[in-house]
């Protein structure tokens, strides 16, 4: 036994010898080199989207989150995976057959079996049970399951960056139908003033006070903030359907969906620096990571599929040259050995893997460092956006108070008479314009944070995705 485990440990350490370098190309990037802050991000709750404050909004993401196509494919390639690791562990393990077969042939008469048997036709049959067991002396399967393992993880933090981006999809969405309505509301509140003007003004024509001049100028006013609702009743439309596909429904689910209650201003966090702990907080890097020790397990089986392949095999059962005979005491057969498989020559094909399996791994490190850059600029982004529209609402708001005081003192000169109701036109459409853009900049706003939410990884947790 000795010397027969000196033969193979000789022969692992000349395939040893034989293995390529083969290094990997490319390194992950250190989070060092990405100037990260050193403060961590404020907390967020794994249901941060209840900070909007609209029990509607809970109820469509709970509907998304349970019926979309996308997280419906995620789950599948988790069970695919764990189905996987599951093949790779019974790999590792010893294995038991049974086969069992039954002839009618004819025997040759110049061969090992002599007459009576030779050169007649005979029932020839077999029953065996047969144990194999590779020992994996080197690590290979043993990589493998590693292999299989990090790919699972991998997919299962898949599932958690398609929960969230659905949960985000959903948020803005809903943010959106509420920016349409409040500006479906704004026209009607405008049109119901602008249609009192009109009527004054024709009180005012029938008594010649007026013009058409300004019969005409008071109609167009009501015509603009009509186009203003039609195009928000338009937007609502769209968003409403566009929940009904993240829900994975038809278009008669957008018919379920009420008016919302959205309050733009209620508060996410928001960091003003990129945060120190950035990739760890998102599922997507988490994933890459996980990517990363896969491609790197499945290097490593590559590299030791040049050592020795040692295995163990057993078998035992009956054969025999006759019905009859199977059960006979004597047809019992059995043996057992160990076998060794050690490739020699084959024309290139382990280095040619081991090749693809660094390149393999290169790919994956690539891929997370795209990543990795790719979220710290989301994260950036999103922290300057913020910031920016909060400053663009008060320059707004500003603009917002200035037409409304103009347009009362006009209304003021107006009725004293001192002015035209034509003087109005203008600025009264300025101002309509300037309290849509008012609603649009706070939506634009609350997209703004929950795209920052969604890049500082949301809820996520690692502790949450199974193992």
């Amino acid at each position: 036994m000795i010397r027969r485990g000196s033969i193979v440990g000789a022969v692992a350490l000349l395939a040893g010898c034989a293995i390529p370098a083969s290094p990997p190309a490319v390194a992950p990037i250190a989070p060092a080199a990405l100037g990260l802050g050193v403060a961590a991000a404020p907390a967020i709750g794994e249901r941060w989207w209840t900070g909007f404050g609209d029990p509607q909004l809970d109820r469509l993401v709970a509907d998304a989150t349970a019926g979309n196509p996308t997280l419906d494919a995620a789950l599948a390639r988790v069970r695919q995976a764990q189905a996987l690791l599951s093949t790779r562990r019974a790999e590792d393990g010893p294995q038991v057959t049974l086969d069992a077969q039954g002839q009618v042939i004819r025997l040759p008469g110049r061969y090992i079996i002599p007459p009576p048997y030779g050169g007649s036709v005979r029932f020839v049959g077999q029953g065996l049970a047969n144990l194999s067991w590779t020992l994996d002396l080197f690590g290979r399967q043993r990589a493998a399951i590693e292999g299989a393992r990090a790919s699972a993880d991998a997919a299962a933090l898949d599932v958690a960056a398609a929960r969230l981006a659905i949960e985000g999809a959903v948020t803005q969405t809903y943010i959106d139908l509420a920016r349409a309505e409040a500006q479906a509301a704004l026209a009607r509140r405008t049109i119901a003033t602008r249609q009192e003007s009109l009527r004054l003004v024709g009180v005012q024509r029938r008594n010649g006070l007026a013009s058409n001049l300004q019969t005409t100028a008071a109609e167009t006013l009501v015509a603009q903030a009509r186009g203003a609702l039609v195009q928000a009743q338009g937007a609502r439309a769209v968003a409403a359907d566009a929940l009904a596909a993240l829900a994975g429904r038809g278009t008669d689910y957008a018919a379920t969906i009420g008016a919302t209650r959205v309050n733009f201003d209620a508060a996410l966090p928001v960091p003003a620096t990129v945060p120190a702990d950035l990739l760890a907080r998102r599922p997507d890097i988490a994933a890459a990571q996980a990517r990363i020790a896969a491609a790197a397990a499945g290097r490593q089986v590559a590299r030791r599929a040049f050592y020795p392949n040692v295995n163990l095999a057993a078998l035992a059962g009956v054969q025999a040259i006759g019905i009859g005979n199977l059960l006979a005491p004597d047809s019992l057969t059995g043996g057992g050995g160990p076998a060794i498989h050690l490739p020699l020559f084959d024309n290139g094909r382990l280095k040619a893997d081991l090749a693809g399996a660094t390149a393999a791994l290169d790919v994956a490190t690539a891929d997370y460092n795209d990543k990795v850059v790719g979220a710290v600029r989301d994260a950036a982004d999103g922290i300057a956006l913020s910031a920016n529209l909060v400053e663009r609402r008060r320059q707004n708001a500003a603009v917002v108070r200035g037409f409304a005081e103009t347009n009362r003192l006009n209304a003021v000169r107006v009725s004293s008479g001192l002015d035209s109701k034509l003087d109005l036109v203008d600025n009264d459409v300025r101002l309509l314009d300037a309290q849509i853009a008012d609603v649009t900049i706070a939506a634009d706003a609350a997209r703004a944070r929950v795209a920052l939410v969604l890049a500082l990884g949301g809820g996520f947790s690692s502790q949450g995705v199974n193992q």
